[in-house]
């Protein structure tokens, strides 16, 4: 009788380790084909906020980092219809002939000290990395992390977030967006800017800004309405570009509308470390 019943608990026991085997190896899998297909509930950012380069990410097929990146970006929409990120019907109307071209497109930056839950610790309106404060020019996202290239924070549009990341920004008024080409004199300076190479030389341009052609680039502008500015933005490892982008007016919430058009896309630029 003993030798049945001992036989009996070592059958259960085998029965127990093989069914949690097969239910590990299952959230494994389901795990893994959640990332590759970047799902809602898990954030395949490679990039950490205040941290330079690209990490690792776990679980992903074996890519270098730049095609990991392409991989899971989570693109929009170059114009959101429904939602708290998309710009009214009045704001799609008034420029839907000009969004028939290529490389231009209308958003919403909510202002972070309101949406960033994370960061602010406000209440959450938005289940979105940065809380909708970013946005990239190249990848069409929102999401933080993503080659972001402009933020809205405290009435004030920021460029380059992410370790050595930086960004030249100038205001040029109330400048016609439709009129701003590659061969228009305020162009020419951030047109053929080139880069910093090293990481002493992004931190002298990062606290100091840029001059060329005796104007000062900034990191950090006021939002005015009515008024086109010109940004230089450079995602190592990532995006090099260069968007003309107009503050189209600022909404009750602090949120701002932004029609913009990217100029030139520039090849991916590295930084000795």
């Amino acid at each position: 009788m003993k030798r049945i019943l001992a036989a009996a608990q070592v059958g259960v026991i085998l029965l127990f380790v093989a069914i949690t085997a097969f239910a590990q190896e299952t959230a494994r899998t389901t795990q893994g084909t959640d990332r590759l297909q970047g799902s809602a509930g898990w954030d395949p950012s490679s990039r950490a906020e205040g941290t330079g380069g690209t990490q690792p990410i776990a679980g992903l097929p074996s890519l270098d980092n730049n095609q990991r990146q392409r991989w899971v970006v989570p693109r929009e929409d170059r114009v959101l219809k429904k939602g708290l990120l998309a710009p009214s019907a009045d704001d799609r109307a008034a420029f839907e002939a000009f969004l028939q071209e290529k490389n231009t497109g209308l958003m919403r930056l909510l202002p972070r000290e309101v949406y960033d839950s994370q960061t602010y610790h406000t209440e959450k309106k938005l289940n979105i990395r940065g809380g909708g404060a970013y946005y990239s020019f190249g990848n069409l996202t929102h999401r933080f992390g993503y080659g972001s290239d402009i933020e809205l924070d405290h009435n004030k549009l920021s460029v380059g977030f992410s370790g050595a990341d930086y960004g030249l920004l100038t205001n040029i008024g109330d400048t016609s967006l439709e009129l701003i080409t590659l061969d228009d004199p305020w162009v020419q300076p951030l047109l053929i800017y080139k880069p910093a190479k090293s990481e002493a030389e992004v931190r002298l341009n990062s606290y100091e800004g840029v001059t060329l052609d005796g104007v000062l680039y900034h990191k950090r502008l006021p939002v005015q309405e009515n008024s086109t500015y010109l940004l230089r933005s450079i995602v190592y490892d990532e995006s090099d570009l260069l968007v003309a982008f107009r503050v189209v007016r600022k909404d009750t919430d602090g949120s701002v509308i932004i029609v913009w058009k990217r100029l030139k896309k520039y090849s991916v630029p590295q930084l000795t470390r």
